[in-house]
C-alpha cells in the first residue's frame, strides 16, 4: 500500500476508479441513470476542479505570495523555476473545467438562461425568483475570476518566472499585476461560494 501511495499518478488513478465505482452506484437510485443522474455527475466534475482551481488560488494568496519575502534570495529559484510554474499549470486548467464544467451543469438543470441574466430570461420580473439572482451572481464572479486567470494572471506569470523573456522592470512590473489580479480573486471568492453553496440549499 505504502508503494502505491507514493507513487502520485497511481494514488489519483485509483482514487478515479473507486469515484467511478460510486459513481455508478447512484445510478440504481431511484432516478436510474436519467438527466438528474448525469447532472449529479456533471457537479462532481465541476466541484473537483473548483476546489482544485481555488485550493490552488488560496495556496498563491495564503501562503506563497505573504511568504516570498522572506525567504533568502538564493532559494526563491526553487519556487519560481519549478513550483510556481506547475501549481500555475494545475491552476489555469481547473479554472477553465471548473468554468467549462459549471456552464454545462447550469444548462443540464435548465436554468442558464435564467442565472446569466439575473431571472431576467423566460419573462421572469425582476426578484421574481431570488435564486436566479444569486446563483446567476455567482456564475458572474466565477466567469470574472475565470477570464482574470486567462487574461492577466497567466500572461504576466509568464513574464514573471522569465517563462517570456522581459527586462527586469517589465518583469516586476508583471509580477505586481499578477499579484494584484490574483487578491481580486481571492477577493471574489468568499462571495462567490456563498452565491454557489446556499443557492444549492436553499433554492437548489
Amino acid at each position: 500500500m505504502a508503494g502505491l501511495l507514493s507513487n502520485f499518478r497511481n494514488t489519483i488513478i485509483l482514487s478515479v476508479i473507486l469515484a467511478l465505482v460510486m459513481a455508478f452506484g447512484f445510478g440504481h437510485s431511484p432516478h436510474g441513470f436519467d438527466d438528474a443522474y448525469f447532472s449529479a455527475v456533471f457537479r462532481v466534475v465541476h466541484v473537483f476542479f473548483g476546489i482544485l482551481w481555488i485550493g490552488l488560488l488560496y495556496y498563491f494568496n495564503f501562503v506563497q505570495i505573504r511568504v516570498m519575502p522572506q525567504i533568502p534570495a538564493e532559494l526563491k529559484p526553487a519556487i519560481s523555476k519549478y513550483i510556481a510554474p506547475e501549481a500555475l499549470f494545475w491552476f489555469r486548467w481547473a479554472a477553465l473545467a471548473t468554468w467549462v464544467m459549471g456552464v454545462i451543469l447550469a444548462y443540464s438543470r435548465g436554468y442558464l438562461g435564467e442565472a446569466a441574466t439575473l431571472g431576467l430570461w423566460g419573462g421572469y420580473t425582476p426578484g421574481s425568483d431570488m435564486g436566479f439572482v444569486f446563483i446567476g451572481v455567482g456564475m458572474w464572479l466565477a466567469t470574472i475570476m475565470f477570464l482574470n486567470v486567462w487574461g492577466v494572471i497567466w500572461p504576466n506569470q509568464k513574464r514573471a518566472l522569465g517563462i517570456v523573456v522581459v527586462d527586469d522592470a517589465a518583469k516586476a512590473k508583471a509580477a505586481r499585476m499578477a499579484m494584484l489580479f490574483s487578491r481580486i480573486n481571492t477577493l471574489l471568492s468568499i462571495p462567490m461560494l456563498v452565491c454557489m453553496t446556499m443557492y444549492q440549499t436553499l433554492f437548489g
